[in-house]
C-alpha cells in the first residue's frame, strides 16, 4: 500500500486535475432552468449528508453506496462524451472508456489500479455535475455557494459532526464485490465525494466565465493549495478538503478585481461578477 503522504498529495492533485477538466454547456432547454436557488446545491450536499446521516447513519450510508453505483458511471459517460475539455462536436464513442474503467474498479477493488479507476470515474462524475450545475446557476451566486460549502465543512469537520458519518459512508459495500464509487479511495487515504464535487464545480465557473486560461491556471492554484494544506496533516487526521478549492477561487477573484481596478481584463472581471466532505486517513484495515 501506498504511504500515506504519497496518497493523499496523489488526491490532492487530483483534485487540480479536476478543476481543469469541465466545459461549459450552452443550450436553449438550460435558460428556462436558470436561478439562484441552485448555489444552495454545494453547502447543503454537506450539511444535508450529516443531518440525514445522523439519523440513519448505516442506513443512509448504503443507500449512498448504490446511489453513487448507479449515477457516476452515468455522469462519467455524460462528461467523456460531452462535457469535457469543450469538445466541439461532442464524441460520443468516447463514453464507451467508462466501461473497462468500472470492470477495473471491480475485478481490482482495493487494488492500486482499480482504485484509481474509480477514482476518474467519481472525478468525471463530478465534472459533469459541475457543467450541468454552472449552467444553470449565475456565476456570482455559484461562487459563493462554492465558498460556503467549504465554510460548512470545515464548521462541521471542526465540531467533529462529519467523522462518524464519514466513516460509515466510507465502510459501506455494495453487494458482489461491485466498486465502491461514494467516495476516493487511494493507496492509504481517502477524500470524500463533495471534495471532489467541488472542484468540478469551481472548473466549470471558470470555464463559463473567465475561460479556458484562467481555469488552468486555477487547476495549478488548487493543486498547489491542496498539497500544502496536506502538512497539516503532521498535526491532525482530518481536514475539510474543500478549503483549498474554495481559497483558489477567491484568489481568482481578487487578481481578476485588482486587474479590472488597473484597467486590464475588465470585460472578464464584469463577465464572473454578472453572469462533504473531508479527507483523511484511511482505516487501517482495507
Amino acid at each position: 500500500m501506498l504511504p500515506f503522504w504519497i496518497s493523499i498529495a496523489l488526491l490532492s492533485l487530483a483534485q487540480g486535475v479536476l478543476v481543469a477538466l469541465p466545459g461549459s454547456l450552452h443550450a436553449p432547454w438550460i435558460a428556462s432552468l436558470r436561478g439562484r436557488r441552485w448555489a444552495a446545491i454545494p453547502p447543503l450536499s454537506v450539511i444535508g449528508f450529516v443531518s440525514i446521516a445522523r439519523e440513519a447513519e448505516s442506513a443512509s450510508a448504503q443507500g449512498l453506496t448504490y446511489l453513487a453505483l448507479g449515477a457516476v458511471p452515468v455522469l462519467a459517460a455524460l462528461a467523456f462524451g460531452w462535457l469535457v475539455w469543450n469538445a466541439q462536436p461532442p464524441r460520443p464513442w468516447r463514453a464507451l472508456v467508462v466501461a473497462p474503467l468500472f470492470a477495473l474498479a471491480w475485478f481490482d477493488r482495493g487494488g492500486l489500479a482499480g482504485e484509481a479507476a474509480a477514482l476518474v470515474l467519481s472525478a468525471l462524475s463530478c465534472a459533469a455535475l459541475g457543467v450541468l450545475l454552472a449552467a444553470v446557476t449565475p456565476p456570482r451566486w455559484l461562487a459563493a455557494g462554492i465558498v460556503t460549502m467549504a465554510v460548512a465543512d470545515t464548521a462541521l469537520v471542526v465540531s467533529d459532526l462529519l467523522q462518524k458519518p464519514n466513516n460509515a459512508l466510507n465502510a459501506a459495500r455494495p453487494v458482489a464485490g461491485l466498486p465502491q464509487l461514494q467516495s476516493a479511495a487511494l493507496g492509504s487515504a481517502v477524500m470524500g465525494y463533495g471534495d471532489l464535487f467541488i472542484a468540478g464545480v469551481l472548473g466549470a465557473l471558470l470555464a463559463g466565465t473567465l475561460g479556458r486560461s484562467m481555469q488552468l491556471r486555477a487547476a495549478l492554484l488548487t493543486a498547489l493549495l491542496a498539497l500544502g494544506f496536506d502538512l497539516l496533516f503532521f498535526l491532525v487526521d482530518e481536514l475539510p478538503a474543500t478549503v483549498p478549492v474554495a481559497l483558489a477561487l477567491i484568489l481568482v477573484l481578487l487578481r481578476r478585481g485588482l486587474g479590472s481596478a488597473g484597467g486590464s481584463d475588465a470585460a472578464a472581471a464584469l463577465a464572473l461578477r454578472s453572469a462533504r466532505s473531508h479527507r483523511s486517513r484511511a482505516p487501517a484495515a482495507r
